[in-house]
């Protein structure tokens, strides 16, 4: 059908969905495996010079993690060296994930080599050398802190910044406040009642920087933007204008609300005026947010956690299996830490094979996008929402209107505003066509 009309956002537009933490995250790799190399050497060396198994044996088990660093680290340099590569359709943003998910394939193989150390030294206890083995555990304990302390921050998506007053526009440019605050994003709604109807005014902020909406309750009237404007004044008399323009359906600042979002408003109306009062919501930041979560570096930091997890449970179980003769703590504490830590590679697992299969890691985003275009009157026939890289999500939306004049770039603009979506592609189709 030639009456059907498609657009991705601007001709000849990048494909680039690192994390924001990119080069951040793959310095902080490099220097692990530096820290971790410098151990295994030292490790090997010493042993071998002193006759000692359980320093070389200590050495082996820090070049396995050497290793799994490795695999996050060339992961960060091939998707920034290759982002620009035209054969990665979607760009290198998930290489990340893929790396993230083979790591837990390589800490599951740990998990299960020190459970089945552990049962064996149940059934057939080995004479330990606590004189040897406690030190080397405390200098491994102290080289998986300082691993821990180096790769710490950004896999929780920490430094993407709660900044929640962007005022800059979120068009397809990369890197814009790639975080979404999990909290209740609409301010509780005021009605107004005027002599054309009755509107709700509210503050909406999903995944946008916060506007204010104003929205016919009961009435299907349309308002003109051109006359109708709110005006806040806050606590200490500070007063600021906002315009407002036509989303069809419903009215949205131009521009975003700075917080904190605690002041009178009034709102104007063509054929009266009126007053309401908004108070700080409560926020919930879930800094854990699935959608800008770096995989990579969560693996890389799984790996140095548990690795310290299991050399204090090593630790635990050497002093008191030297202190009280108890030689089953030990295994014991072998047993444990592989059980950890195939629960954490089971997690790890999980959430980087959701993403390599393109499932919704934000459910929440899809809603948002199917309401912000079905609250003007049209209709979402086909929607998909993915995640491209940390921090980036893909939309492609086919939409259903009667409107003739709304074309590809009047969705574009409706949901440029939504923070994280970076690439959108739309089909609009006429519905008289359809019939």
């Amino acid at each position: 059908m030639n009456d059907f009309k498609n657009a991705s956002i601007g001709a000849g537009h990048d494909h680039i969905f690192l994390g924001a933490g990119h080069e951040q995250n793959e310095r902080k790799t490099w220097a692990v495996i530096a820290l971790c190399s410098a151990m295994m050497l030292i490790e090997i060396v010493g042993g071998s010079m002193f006759g000692s198994l359980a320093l070389v044996a200590d050495g082996l088990h820090m070049s396995t993690h050497a290793g799994a660093m490795l695999i996050a680290a060339l992961a960060y340099t091939y998707a920034r060296k290759h982002a620009t590569d035209s054969r990665f359709v979607f760009g290198t943003g998930k290489l990340g994930d893929l790396a993230g998910f083979t790591s837990a394939i390589v800490l599951a193989m740990i998990a299960l080599l020190i459970g089945y150390e552990a049962v064996s030294r149940f059934l057939s206890p080995i004479p330990i050398h606590f004189g040897e083995a406690i030190p080397i555990a405390v200098v491994g304990l102290l080289v998986n802190l300082a691993s821990v302390w180096l790769l710490s921050g950004d896999h929780h998506g920490h430094s993407h910044g709660h900044d929640h007053g962007h005022g800059h526009g979120h068009g397809h440019g990369h890197g814009h406040g790639h975080h979404h605050d999990d909290h209740a994003h609409v301010d509780e709604v005021q009605k107004i009642f005027t002599p054309s109807g009755e509107f709700a005014v509210s503050i909406f902020e999903d995944g946008v920087p916060p506007v204010f909406r104003i929205a016919p309750a009961t009435t299907s009237s349309r308002l003109n933007a051109s006359v109708v404007s709110v005006t806040t004044i806050r606590p200490d008399g500070q007063q600021q204008l906002f315009v407002m323009a036509d989303r069809g359906g419903y009215l949205e600042s131009m521009d975003a609300i700075p917080e904190p979002h605690a002041f009178k408003a009034i709102v104007r109306m063509p054929d009266s005026e009126h007053e309401v009062e908004f108070e700080e919501p409560e926020h919930h930041d879930d800094v854990h947010h699935v959608a800008t979560r770096d995989h990579n570096i969560r693996s890389a930091y799984i790996h140095m956690v548990a690795d310290a997890a299991v050399s204090v449970l090593a630790i635990v179980g050497l002093v008191l299996a030297r202190t009280f003769g108890w030689m089953w703590m030990d295994p014991l504490a072998g047993v444990i830490g592989a059980l950890v830590i195939a629960n954490w590679s089971y997690g790890l697992m999980r959430d980087t094979g959701g993403i390599l299969l393109d499932m919704t890691p934000d459910q929440r985003m899809a809603e948002n996008v199917r309401h912000a275009i079905e609250v003007g009157g049209d209709s979402v026939l086909d929607l998909h929402v993915w995640r491209l890289g940390p921090g980036h999500m893909s939309a492609v939306v086919s939409i259903a209107t009667d409107e003739p004049q709304r074309n590809p770039g009047f969705y574009h603009s409706a949901l440029k505003r939504f923070k994280g979506l970076s690439h959108v592609t739309v089909e609009v189709n006429p519905r008289e066509a359809m019939a």
